[in-house]
């Protein structure tokens, strides 16, 4: 069936040239960076010829950069980064994004470990359409209203006008409980516990690769349980999910906790969060977990009969995580370089280059990376061997550093004849992050690998755990707010004000309430807007 989308105006949505639109770095096709910087190929790999080779392509990098540097415009940075590493590229419609490969094995190490924990939690996957029709959106007021500036509409289908429009998928609630309205009959049918993986197609008017764009993909879990006590439990052990997997996959100290009213999901009763502060101090709401409540089981009339015999709603959750999580790890870790990728989610953990100068070091070269190579994957390390031929190796260091491989394995002549390679740290700029006379020998030689990708790992969440928490600025008062906010910073404070009073100080700062945290202090405190006692502190801050 041919289905034709009919939107309020075309010409808002046509794109406008592509000079204006966006940097230099993305109006380039058919470019690979960085240019084959003139540096020679050491036939030998010592040290002095190693620091010569790093030191040239620091020379040169800063001479023909194509990455704008971070501190000097962050947005630029961002995109220069996404097209330069390979991640993405802008689609044929404006606001859609086309996932390379690089940037979808990053997606697909999300998902390689969140299909395991979902599974080990009960949950099965499932998939369900994307064309809902509109009626069902109606039927939730909130839902309805929350959704409906950003829903894209179908009309017209094999030529003819549709007798019901129907949504593309915003999200899955609604189609979900008309399901599980046909499926659950009893409580022996509960708890129904699903998940899909899908695409989402939200109309947004301000885009942004991977973070905001009108088709994005993700996860989504849908359950029903028979009991509040039930559902409430499965939404934060959802949250907890994602908080460990933020902490131990992506190196992002997120700051798990529940939404403000205002802030809550559409139709939810209460929404818990994951909150990352990115490389520019944003906030990034970087996963959701909904207690639903009885909200769309009322709505559809999902009901059980209980063991009593009574007829009841059920109560329900969803929760989800989607591709802005690449954007995170970008925003949270990433460098005037490039990327820097934590291991556990990098697409290529280890990188070799061979290093030869003369047609007869070329072949034991050759030979030693390829078995370094074979030691380091049948250890499980994802590694990549570029004996590629057309660009020196001092291009190549600076290529995958850009692309934010965590180990660099440097091969030449001497090493060869020593037994031994050199690694580098892309963590760890210059000499102090390389070592020299690593042994080839197999067990030595994936023990230190294996231990210096942990190191790297550790060392992200640190240094971004760091970095979050010297900009939380703890505030007794709306002027103290106001001024951390000013300076770009989070204002944690004790809150216990209005809806309206928060939708003031989004008003006047830009800021919103981005959780109050599961970790709070002890005692009444007094709200640093009204006066009042506050049982709470809620953290504030601009985000995307």
């Amino acid at each position: 069936m041919v289905v034709t989308l009919r939107l309020p105006s075309l010409t808002s949505f046509f794109s406008p040239s592509i000079s204006a639109r966006y940097p230099a770095a993305l109006r380039r096709r058919h470019h690979l960076w960085p240019p084959p910087f003139s540096v020679r190929a050491s036939a030998q790999s010592t040290a002095a010829e190693t620091e010569n080779r790093v030191d040239g392509g620091q020379r040169s990098r800063v001479q023909d950069r194509a990455v704008t540097p971070r501190s000097q415009d962050f947005n630029a940075w961002y995109l220069d980064v996404i097209d330069s590493a390979e991640l993405a590229d802008y689609g044929p419609v404006r606001g859609t994004m086309v996932i390379r490969p690089y940037g979808y094995a990053i997606w697909e190490a999300i998902q390689d470990y969140l299909n395991v924990k979902f599974k080990e939690t009960g949950h099965s996957n499932m998939y369900f359409p994307q064309f809902i029709p509109y009626s069902f959106i109606e039927k939730e007021a909130s839902h309805v209203e929350g959704f409906s500036p950003e829903l894209a509409l179908v009309t017209i289908g094999g030529g003819k006008e549709l007798e019901e429009k129907l949504v593309v998928r915003p999200t899955s609630e609604t189609i979900v409980n008309h399901m599980f309205t046909q499926w659950i009959h009893s409580y022996r049918d509960l708890p129904l516990m699903i998940n899909q993986w899908a695409n989402v197609t939200r109309w947004e008017m301000r885009t942004k690769p991977f973070v905001r764009t009108l088709e994005f993909l993700w996860q989504e879990g849908h359950t029903a349980h028979a009991t509040p006590e039930e559902a409430e439990k499965e939404a934060i052990q959802m949250i907890d999910v994602y908080t460990k997997f933020a902490y131990e996959q992506t190196a992002i100290p997120v700051i798990a906790g529940r939404k403000s009213k205002v802030e809550t999901f559409a139709g939810a009763d209460r929404t818990y969060t994951i909150e990352a502060m990115m490389g520019d101090r944003k906030a990034l709401q970087a996963g959701t977990s909904h207690n639903l409540g009885q909200n769309f089981s009322r709505a559809f009339g999902t009901q059980f009969t209980d063991e009593g015999g009574q007829r009841q709603h059920v109560w329900q959750t969803s929760w989800a995580i989607s591709t802005r999580f690449v954007g995170g790890i970008i925003m949270t870790h990433g460098d005037d370089t490039g990327l820097m990728l934590p291991p556990r989610v990098a697409p290529i953990q280890v990188v070799i280059v061979p290093i030869w100068k003369t047609d007869d070091d070329r072949a034991g070269v050759r030979s030693a990376a390829s078995s370094v190579k074979e030691v380091l994957q049948t250890a499980g390390i994802k590694v990549k061997l570029d004996d590629s031929e057309q660009r020196t190796p001092g291009w190549k260091f600076n290529f995958w550093e850009m692309k934010g491989v965590p180990l660099r394995i440097e091969i030449g002549p001497r090493d060869v004849a020593s037994r031994s390679v050199v690694i580098s740290r892309r963590d760890v700029p210059g000499k102090q992050g390389k070592v020299f006379g690593i042994s080839m020998e197999p067990a030595t030689l994936e023990a230190y690998v294996k231990d210096k990708l942990d190191e790297i790992q550790l060392s992200l969440l640190g240094k971004a755990t760091s970095f979050r928490d010297s900009n939380i600025v703890d505030v007794t008062s709306y002027d103290e707010l106001k001024e951390a906010i000013s300076e770009g910073k989070w204002a944690r404070g004790p809150w216990s004000a209005s809806d309206a009073d928060e939708l003031k100080v989004k008003e006047e700062t830009g800021a919103t309430i981005r959780c109050f945290p599961f970790e709070q202090s002890q005692g009444i405190k007094t709200c640093l807007m009204t006066g009042n006692p506050a049982k709470e502190v809620a953290i504030f801050a601009k985000s995307y």
